[in-house]
């Protein structure tokens, strides 16, 4: 008995010896998240500094009569989850679009001028630098404005007002930018054409009589007032056409000197607006996106570089 008993003692202590000589298994390592969390609207207003892409330069700047017509193209999945050029963060499902020169972030309508289709849509990002593109929609813009399947789509880009940020509308003059402003002269002003910076091209601020919508699409048929993320149709033109226009001029003969100097399949045509009669130097009609953007490679080729497609009957 006291054997068994001896014996019992002596097993349970080696048990215990060895147990107590055994490591404890390490926790499981936690999952690593790799996502970042960024509201929708977490940006800011920015108008932006001169910048420079493939050798052309852009000039931001506040642009309240923003009124164009153009080609707009869109872009997808290859920008999900970035920012954009105002710190927001780009998803595809929101009614947003890049611009090259537009405050950031700004309501514009886009009007898809082949079958009337109109949307608000924000502007939050920079782009697009394909020549002859005016706005970069986001994928549910394009879906709803049916630019999907074709990829381009002949538009009017007219700009409404300041967009909200984080939710709360911006003031009229944000304190940042109302700082920096200098105080308005009281005397006559001189001005001159901003020069070419050396060793590369510019795209210079548009002229607001060169960019201006011609007559053939009235600004009565697109109202300011339809309602955010509702697709409104409006009464377009039935048949439109593309042109590559070089500029637009109050002077004839600015107009011709113009189209003397670069020469080709050019032609100046007129337009009245506000009483005044604006020449615009310009190559078309051309019936398809692919003609316009030949036929603008080649007038930029030429030097050219202010050129840019236009819409119009």
């Amino acid at each position: 008995m006291r054997v068994s008993l001896r014996f019992c003692t002596f097993a349970a202590t080696a048990v215990l010896a060895a147990a107590c000589s055994t490591p404890p298994a390490p926790p499981p390592k936690p999952v690593e998240d790799h996502t970042v969390q960024v509201p929708p609207n977490a940006g800011v207003y920015k108008v932006g500094q001169p910048y420079q892409i493939d050798n052309v330069w852009y000039y931001p700047r506040e642009q309240p009569d923003y009124d164009e017509t153009g080609v707009a193209s869109w872009y997808g999945p290859t920008f999900y989850g970035k920012h954009t050029a105002n710190g927001e963060m780009y998803d595809g499902n929101q009614l947003t679009a890049a611009h090259k020169t537009l405050p950031m972030p700004v309501n514009v309508r886009v009007t898809n001028l082949d079958n009337g289709k109109s949307l608000i849509v924000r502007v939050n990002d920079r782009g697009p630098y394909a020549r002859g593109r005016i706005i970069d929609l986001s994928k549910r813009a394009a879906e709803l404005l049916d630019v999907v399947q074709t990829g381009t789509a002949r538009v009017r880009v007219t700009y409404l007002g300041r967009a909200d940020i984080n939710g709360a509308p911006p003031p009229i003059t944000p304190p940042a930018i109302a700082s920096a402003l200098p105080a308005a002269p009281s005397g006559k002003v001189d001005t001159a054409a901003l020069g070419i910076v050396p060793g590369a091209t510019v795209a210079p601020p548009p002229a607001k009589s060169a960019q201006m919508p011609t007559a053939a699409i009235p600004s009565q048929m697109f109202a300011d007032d339809q309602p955010t993320g509702k697709v409104t149709r409006v009464p377009v033109p039935v048949v439109t056409h593309l042109y590559v226009q070089l500029g637009a001029f109050s002077k004839l003969e600015n107009a011709k000197a113009l189209l003397n100097r670069v020469g080709g399949d050019l032609r100046i045509s007129t337009l009245q607006r506000g009483g005044q009669t604006l020449y615009r130097v310009r190559s078309g009609p051309l019936s398809s996106v692919a003609d316009a953007d030949a036929a603008l490679s080649r007038i930029t080729g030429g030097g050219a570089n202010d050129a840019h497609i236009v819409v119009d009957q």
